[in-house]
């Protein structure tokens, strides 16, 4: 191995086993941690209830905090083991396992929520890119942007979906309810972009601008090559919050507007049918929550493969 460039090859191939190991090792780790957590919040959870009936047979009150906390009856704290049954059991009349049913209805939300996401992103990169190019613009716009974020969004739900099968006739395709609900996904989804974009864009170091005048480069090329990429960190911050708020929208839109397919339907009306079934409601806010926390995994696997990873290989 006396020639340099052979070693140079072996010594950047062993780099790229190593850093595959470790992210092998952070994965598996990660994993554990989630159903460990998984694992603590059910005996918890069990152990909650436990305790709590044995106060209630007592006829007493939780010590110093007196009735505070939620009763732990089966009804309106199910058994973890009735929940697990719950995802497997078939509803009556449906002829199909509720994990099948509550997987349609999150993706059905997941379009919804990818669609609210991607025209977030798009809208607050360039309100960012906008703000970017005047200070006195940055502080006269910003508080706005701020503000918009104080609208009750379930407030704001039914206007929106009332607009969209009212105001866009002239589109070559039918709107339908579906699209409003995306737009509210977007409303949720603009702010941290904008946010962490304006931040990110101006992050560059003020010798770097300088060199990028000193080549004489257009605004937008000083964009494309040195402000967007500096501002990748930040950026994949904001799209993680993005994503789940995105989730958010949509659960909430589709409660507020009556939207019918999705999981915010499917979490009100099991919401109705509490009494004959609570196990049903729990399995749909937890098919919610592992919706949420799917769509954080994809983000954070884009941010290793265009940040993390492409660092990692320059460095070696």
């Amino acid at each position: 191995m006396d020639d340099p460039i052979v070693r140079e090859q072996f010594i950047r191939l062993q780099a790229a086993r190593e850093r595959r190991r470790a992210r092998t090792r952070s994965t598996v780790r990660q994993a554990f941690v989630l159903v460990a957590f998984v694992l603590l919040l059910c005996v918890a959870y069990t152990a909650y209830k436990a305790v709590g009936a044995a106060i209630d047979d007592a006829q007493s009150e939780w010590p110093i905090i007196g009735s505070f906390l939620p009763e732990s009856g089966d009804l309106k704290m199910p058994p973890v083991l009735d929940i697990v049954s719950g995802i497997f059991a078939e509803p009556r009349g449906t002829g199909e396992p509720f994990w099948s049913i509550v997987g349609k209805e999150a993706a059905f939300t997941l379009r919804e929520a990818a669609v609210g996401f991607a025209i977030g992103v798009i809208v607050g990169l360039g309100i960012a890119i906008v703000l970017t190019t005047s200070g006195r613009l940055e502080r006269a716009l910003v508080p706005h942007v701020i503000a918009s974020q104080t609208i009750p969004l379930i407030a704001i739900a039914p206007i929106i979906v009332i607009w969209g099968r009212k105001s866009f006739d002239f589109l070559p395709f039918e709107w339908q309810d579906w699209m409003s609900v995306s737009i509210i996904a977007t409303y949720l989804t603009f702010f941290p972009v904008t946010i962490n974009g304006l931040r990110g864009l101006q992050s560059p170091l003020p010798e770097n601008l300088e060199l990028m005048d000193s080549y004489a480069a257009r605004w937008g090329q000083t964009l494309w090559r040195l402000r967007l990429p500096a501002s990748l960190p930040y950026l994949f911050a904001a799209f993680k919050i993005a994503a789940t708020a995105s989730v958010v929208g949509a659960i909430v839109g589709e409660i507020s507007a009556g939207v019918k397919g999705g999981l915010g339907r499917r979490v009100l009306l099991e919401a109705q049918r509490y009494t004959t079934g609570p196990e049903r409601l729990y399995v749909a806010v937890l098919g919610a929550a592992a919706l949420g926390i799917f769509v954080f995994a994809v983000i954070s696997s884009f941010e290793y493969v265009l940040v993390r990873r492409k660092g990692q290989e320059a460095v070696t």
